[in-house]
């Protein structure tokens, strides 16, 4: 395999966690007695341009289909944090109702709510089908496709240019990355911005953040590769903020190399020398990472064990792209861990992809009240761990397995 952006050979390993079926394909009372896809789940890291990418085998239409369930208006944390974003944004770069707004992978409308809400016109891009429908129920805008060059000179075309683009948590989903950068030095009106939101590659390094890992994440971004990224896309980079958001991400600010105005921040070179110093642009660094990886599925699967011989009741919270990988790595099926509880209606009554544990409502937490509740989605635990405090009545214990296990009151 050649890299995705540089096409330089491949040969460096970080990671394999065997195969897995795609982490969102969710199964139901129909699909749960046929077989499924399986797809190997391997990491390399390119030692050209350190781009780190999953090896390729899952196509995007096999991954993001009409009934793709992931949706990212469940989680207060998380819509208080694009309250906060809209809201710094409008400020920062004098946004009103003669500016355009545009989100790639508009999701459910969960951002672009707060953008309508301020009378900004804003278009969302959204290939899904089940959640471009939820966005336009709140009265949204969506294009429904993949976005890419060919899409932004569409629109382009039609006029719709945008003075902010945005796109939270899809860079590392899109597979040809090279493409979907440069869409965005298109789509752009010649003084516009835009922001991109990822996962940070050196916190998951240094905190085993493994479970980050799966189909759907084609690559796991550094600042000093998606500025490289950007740069031959026509992009430049003049910003940078860390996240506390998925464990640890990046917020990187972008525009065209042929038209923006922005001073770059002293921030962009100051993380580029962290990243640096952390050892990210050099070989020795991705060495271990197996190793430690498979130390956390070991425990938590010998934890698991331990209780189902102690007679313990475990539930898990939160189905997760992040607690598949987990619960496929580790062979867990619903012997050891007998439902997962999750918000969203419509993972309710479904089944986990590969485990096959039952998704169920918060009903059920309560009418059987195990002794462990496992917080899959550890990045929210402490919100989970609000939202179900009346598990303390009965004496439940909390727990998370990464980046170690962690059992708390």
């Amino acid at each position: 395999m050649k890299c995705r952006h540089c096409a330089a050979p491949l040969g460096l390993t970080l990671l394999d966690l065997g195969s897995a079926p795609p982490s969102n394909a969710y199964l139901t009372e129909q699909t749960l007695h046929a077989p499924e896809k399986w797809f190997p789940l391997r990491v390399l890291v390119c030692e050209q341009c350190w781009l780190v990418q999953t090896e390729d085998f899952a196509r995007a239409n096999e991954l993001f289909g009409a009934e793709y369930a992931y949706v990212s208006g469940f989680s207060s944390t998380w819509l208080a944090h694009c309250e906060r974003y809209v809201a710094d944004m409008a400020a920062r770069f004098a946004l009103d109702s003669g500016s355009h707004v545009v989100e790639v992978a508009a999701n459910d409308g969960y951002l672009l709510q707060y953008v309508r809400a301020r009378g900004i016109p804003c278009t969302g891009i959204e290939p899904t089908a089940s959640t471009a429908a939820a966005a336009r129920a709140k009265g949204i805008e969506v294009v429904e496709d993949f976005f890419g060059t060919r899409l932004a000179q569409a629109l382009a075309a039609e006029g719709r240019q945008a003075d902010l683009m945005m796109a939270n948590n899809v860079l590392a989903h899109v597979p040809d990355i090279n493409d979907f950068a440069a869409g965005f030095a298109i789509l752009l009106k010649p003084q516009g911005v835009a922001t991109f939101e990822f996962p940070h590659l050196m916190r998951l390094v240094a905190e085993n953040q493994f479970d980050t890992i799966y189909h759907e994440h084609f690559s796991y971004l550094s600042l000093g590769t998606v500025s490289r990224i950007f740069a031959s896309a026509g992009l430049s980079v003049f910003d940078v903020e860390e996240l506390p958001t998925h464990g640890g991400s990046l917020r990187v600010f972008a525009q065209r190399a042929d038209g923006g105005r922005q001073p770059r921040s002293s921030r962009v070179d100051a993380l580029l020398q962290r990243e640096a110093d952390a050892g990210l642009f050099a070989a020795a660094t991705y060495a271990g990472f197996q190793v430690r990886a498979d130390r956390v599925k070991n425990d938590f699967l010998a934890f698991l064990l331990q209780m189902k011989r102690e007679g313990k009741r475990v539930a898990a919270y939160g189905a997760a792209a992040k607690g598949n990988t987990l619960l496929n790595y580790a062979g867990v099926r619903p012997d050891l861990i007998p439902f997962v509880v999750d918000r969203n209606p419509a993972k309710q009554g479904k089944y986990l992809p590969g485990s096959r544990i039952p998704v169920v409502g918060e009903e059920r937490m309560k009418k059987t009240r195990p002794d462990h509740i496992v917080i899959l989605p550890w990045n929210l635990r402490e919100e989970v761990m609000a939202q179900l405090g009346y598990a303390k009545d009965w004496g439940a214990q909390f727990v998370t397995a990464v980046p170690q296990l962690e059992i708390r009151q």
